[in-house]
């Protein structure tokens, strides 16, 4: 890495790689699953993502990251008809976030951008949404797990396996690199 936006353009990559390996676990109704009233299905998680990430992301420079066209309340409401629809939003989602990082510079992250009219450093803004999506992102795990049981496929160090885990990592020379280069 040689910048904080390469950083976090990986970081962002890990957090959506842990959203695919979980969607990709689950059936359509797994998806659509709420384990008590009022509580959010991995489904409605998805959709105030993606519905955060769209507001927040398109036109991310010149533009308050909350839009007027925003429905945030909306965003509730499970309207998915298939798993496909959840996966084809999320990737949108994705898109629209790695399509304005991509686009700035070492020179924009001091610049200053809103959010509902509170004026954040783009690094602040880039680390308030990493935050917001790693918490969510959490939330998806943590509920694909609790629906999958004893078949869940861990995405990270497996309970048990942390001495064979730390055996392979340092067997390696030792060096600089993101901890996501080898998942």
């Amino acid at each position: 890495m040689t910048s904080y936006l390469e950083s976090a353009i990986k970081q962002f990559e890990y957090y959506k790689s842990l959203g695919d390996k979980t969607i990709s676990q689950l059936s359509f109704e797994n998806l659509k699953q709420e384990f008590a009233k009022d509580s959010n299905s991995i489904a409605i998680v998805v959709k105030h993502m993606v519905g955060n990430m769209l507001s927040r992301w398109t036109n991310f420079l010149i533009e308050d990251g909350e839009k007027e066209w925003r429905q945030r309340d909306n965003e509730f409401i499970d309207t998915y008809n298939s798993k496909e629809d959840i996966i084809n939003s999320w990737r949108k989602g994705w898109n629209c976030l790695f399509n304005a990082l991509k686009t700035l510079s070492e020179n924009d992250l001091d610049k200053i951008v809103y959010i509902r009219n509170q004026g954040h450093t783009v690094t602040e803004a880039i680390n308030r949404q990493m935050m917001h999506y790693a918490y969510h992102t959490g939330q998806i795990v943590f509920l694909g797990k609790l629906i999958k049981g004893k078949d869940w496929e861990s995405l990270s160090i497996p309970k048990g396996k942390s001495k064979d885990y730390n055996l392979e990592k340092f067997s390696k020379d030792k060096g600089k690199r993101h901890f996501t280069d080898d998942l």
